[in-house]
């Protein structure tokens, strides 16, 4: 694929992206500015391409599904774990628009920074990506929505905590994907997809 909106097309028509709002973020933040060498022939093929420090910008598909499973909506405060080269981030704020907010959150500190200077490109007001703390997910935040774009070894509910009630969290966890949702009573109520492959999350 020779360019992001044909990747985006590609993407739509395989039905993995098809929500009209996360369509127009794909469109508007190309995945070239995020990547490790721009000049590379596969920047937009559907497969993960490593950034340096073992890490990998994930493979477009699984960024448009578990963004899908995300519905995140314009206004929303929104969490990222694990951001990487800043696309999620970038995608999010795009969003999330000026009456959101978005926090990348990325334990690599070199990573920090490459992601943190991608984010710019895009002059975004209501993002920004920290280093990692102690705790997974930032003590004392609350969150209408928590995406982790790395795999966990189990659930982790101490991060749920952090969910408002309505909000939603997508988590790869060992080789498959939880989408929950926070009911009135508190409780997570959603689904587990299977058949994924992530980076370890550290934490």
């Amino acid at each position: 694929m020779s360019s992001n909106d044909k990747m985006v097309d590609y993407l739509v028509g395989i039905g993995a992206l098809y929500s009209n709002n996360i369509i127009e973020a794909f469109r508007n933040v190309d995945r070239v500015d995020f990547v490790a060498n721009p000049n590379a022939s596969d920047v937009y093929e559907d497969h993960p391409l490593g950034i340096g420090q073992g890490q990998t910008i994930s493979q477009p598909r699984t960024v448009a599904m578990m963004m899908e499973m995300l519905s995140p909506q314009e206004g929303q405060k929104i969490l990222d774990i694990g951001s990487g080269s800043g696309w999620t981030t970038a995608l999010l704020a795009y969003i999330a628009g000026e009456n959101g907010s978005v926090i990348g959150i990325e334990r690599v500190g070199e990573l920090v920074k490459f992601g943190s200077g991608n984010l710019k490109k895009y002059k975004f007001k209501n993002a920004k990506i920290i280093e990692a703390g102690d705790e997974l997910g930032i003590k004392g935040g609350m969150f209408d929505r928590i995406l982790v774009s790395a795999a966990a070894d189990e659930f982790p509910h101490k991060l749920a905590k952090q969910l408002n009630i309505g909000g939603k969290i997508v988590i790869p966890v060992r080789n498959s994907i939880y989408e929950m949702t926070k009911k009135e009573n508190g409780e997570l109520d959603g689904v587990e997809r299977y058949g994924f492959s992530f980076v370890p999350l550290i934490y």
